[in-house]
């Protein structure tokens, strides 16, 4: 009978009920086991009180209760349960948010990740079956209400418990949490010992953050290669951040050889494993067959997922994508989507680009008000192109009066702490009166400051001196600053220093010098200087005269609307000038530029003889046709004085 009694009672002992549950925990039927843990739970057994709290967090077999799941935990902790140690360590390092994501204020980065994931896929092949969360309440170990704030003080304190009784995960997290967490708290050289702990016991966690650590200081060849054998055991444990850098050292030849195909292959098993940082670079191999074979359609689906889990520079690619085009025509519609996700994302050069789209009215209406939004959030982010851009905007009186005030009040004040830049262009502010009342004396003082590192203000203060602004007139000084701008390759003031050789102000005359400067100028596309080029050679100058070359300038300038080089090239092909004669071009040129307001033309078209005035223009060939159906590309046009310059008129 007593035998009977034993053999009975054995079967409701909190050792065969813990068998039952981890059997039925097993086999997943949840609703069985969890009854089972609880009353041996509430017995004081550690391990059980440690599985009902991974099924309150769980919702596996019972509601989803955070707060539950943290009071068996801390019972089973309490007990030195070090499983259970380490899990609430982990609890109270994430927290939890409202929809179940990580409640700390500092979302957790990528290699967090592969620490905390790890420990907890550590836990989970150690608890029986249990299954995350993942494949039974969302994603993550923790997804539903928050009611835990993350704690890195507390996580420390259970952590170092888990890892003091020997736990490699507890280890691992520990020197976590002494890398990361709280200034109070951070100390890297034990974070390292703790890390070097956890490795030497073969936790991938561990080795990953030796790696990381040793990554950080290396400075030499043999540092880096140490760095890469401790990722490579990371790697081989499968941890994402491990693989990911692994593909950068050998992309870059970082203490491993140069193998772009090996770099593309640890791409790809970081990116499908979710680093969304190796999903952008596998997608950018793919794109450009670095190490492997090109499939634009896979790369820019790579691309894509990365993009829209807010990978910035993945964002901004697809972008690029759609606004280059390929076997399809261009999308800027669609561009313009994603490089506002890549600028929402903190991607400057995305910001740029929708502000040059809104400028250009590439897939949206033109708006150059908007443009200067754009470039004054991508010049907030450190794009100097963008604070040039927006500048130009704002100085040309495109942009919007409290966008002018705006981005006035960021020069003036990035001008007050010594940047030059802003200094030039708080400078340019003041003398035109944009955003600001107009001081030109307070802006010559400015430009002044500016010139000493920036050309552009060596070219405006050269201006100032020169027109007497805000100063007095002073030319020698003034042909200086502009001739110390010019040698820089400044167009603008090539052009200008040009014409002071010409016109001999603020020094001598040297028209051979001035041509040189104007070729520079005419062969980076300024228009006015091509202009020059045609009088200069055109006669009554201190230069050869080339009339032959003259109207091949001539007809540059003219071609890209250049009111007085129409005139020129008019007479010149009226005259015959050059050679042969063609009147019936010539008129062509003489009537463009008198619409364009230049009257003189009128006395030339008059000389013309009747039947010229009253022919047609042949509309199957003929240089007239051709030039007046079909524009010559407009390039940026800097109009310069000379074009209006007697000095540079010719005298045939």
């Amino acid at each position: 009978m007593a035998r009977l009694i034993n053999r009975v009672t054995g079967l409701f002992s909190p050792a065969a009920r813990m068998q039952e549950a981890t059997a039925f925990a097993e086999a997943g039927e949840w609703p069985k086991a969890f009854p089972l843990f609880a009353k041996v739970a509430e017995k004081g057994v550690a391990e059980a009180q440690y599985r009902v709290g991974r099924c309150y967090l769980e919702a596996a077999g019972v509601p989803f209760s955070p707060r539950e799941g943290e009071r068996w935990l801390e019972r089973a902790a309490s007990q030195g349960f070090v499983e259970a140690q380490t899990l609430l360590a982990t609890l109270y390092l994430r927290g939890v948010g409202e929809q179940g994501e990580p409640a700390s204020a500092d979302p957790a980065k990528a290699a967090s990740e592969d620490v905390l994931g790890g420990v907890e896929a550590s836990l989970e092949a150690r608890s029986g079956g249990a299954g995350t969360v993942a494949s039974r309440a969302g994603s993550g170990l923790f997804t539903s209400a928050s009611t835990i704030q993350a704690d890195p003080l507390k996580a420390l304190a259970w952590a170092s418990k888990a890892a003091e009784a020997g736990s490699s995960d507890g280890q691992a997290l520990v020197g976590y949490i002494l890398t990361t967490g709280p200034e109070s708290v951070r100390d890297l050289e034990q974070a390292l010992v703790w890390y070097q702990k956890a490795a030497a016991s073969g936790c991938p966690q561990g080795a990953l953050g030796v790696g990381l650590a040793l990554l950080k200081d290396a400075v030499t060849p043999e540092a880096t290669q140490a760095a890469a054998e401790q990722l490579q055991v990371a790697a081989n444990g499968g941890l994402p951040t491990a693989l990911y850098l692994l593909g950068v050292m050998h992309e870059r030849a970082a203490g491993v050889p140069h193998d772009l195909a090996a770099a593309a292959g640890y791409y790809k098993a970081a990116a499908e494993k979710g680093l969304v940082s190796a999903q952008a670079r596998w997608g950018l191999a793919l794109l450009e067959g670095r190490g492997v074979k090109r499939n634009l359609l896979e790369g820019e689906s790579w691309l894509r997922r990365a993009a829209l889990q807010g990978d910035a520079e993945a964002a901004a690619l697809v972008g690029d994508l759609y606004a280059r085009g390929g076997d399809v025509p261009p999308n800027y519609a669609e561009a313009a989507l994603w490089f506002r996700r890549a600028s929402d994302a903190g991607h400057s050069k995305a910001a740029r680009t929708l502000g040059l789209m809104c400028l250009t009215g590439a897939g949206m209406s033109r708006d150059p008000e908007e443009a200067a939004r754009w470039f004054r959030i991508s010049a907030e982010r450190g794009d100097q192109e963008a604070v040039s851009d927006l500048a130009s905007l704002v100085q040309a009186g495109l942009a919007a009066e409290e966008e002018s005030i705006r981005t006035r009040k960021i020069f003036e004040q990035a001008a007050a702490n010594g940047d030059l830049v802003a200094a030039f262009n708080f400078g340019v502010c003041l003398a035109e009166g944009v955003g600001i009342e107009k001081d030109e004396r307070s802006a010559a003082q400015w430009l002044r400051k500016a010139a000493d590192g920036v050309v552009n203000a060596q070219y405006w203060y050269g201006r100032m001196l020169l027109e007497g602004r805000g100063l007095d007139v002073d030319a020698e000084a003034g042909r200086s600053w502009i001739e110390r701008a010019a040698s820089t390759g400044m167009v603008e003031a090539e052009v200008a220093f040009a014409e002071l050789l010409v016109t001999g102000r603020g020094g001598p005359k040297d028209h051979p010098e001035a041509l040189v400067y104007f070729e520079r100028a005419a062969g980076r596309g300024h228009i006015g200087a091509m202009f020059a080029i045609g009088a200069m050679m055109g006669g009554g100058h201190e230069v050869p005269t080339d009339r032959e070359k003259a109207i091949i300038w001539y007809r540059a300038a003219a071609e890209r609307g250049h009111a007085h080089a129409q005139l020129m090239l008019g007479r010149f092909l009226a005259r015959g000038l050059a050679g042969e004669k063609d009147e019936l071009q010539g008129r062509f040129w003489l009537e463009k530029a008198l619409s364009q307001g230049l009257t003189e033309a009128q006395g030339d078209l008059q000389a013309l003889p009747p039947e010229i005035l009253t022919m047609p223009y042949p509309h199957e060939t003929g240089r007239a046709d051709n030039a007046a159906e079909q524009p010559a590309p407009q390039l940026p046009e800097h109009e310069p004085s000379s074009g209006q310059n007697p000095a540079l008129t010719d005298h045939s």
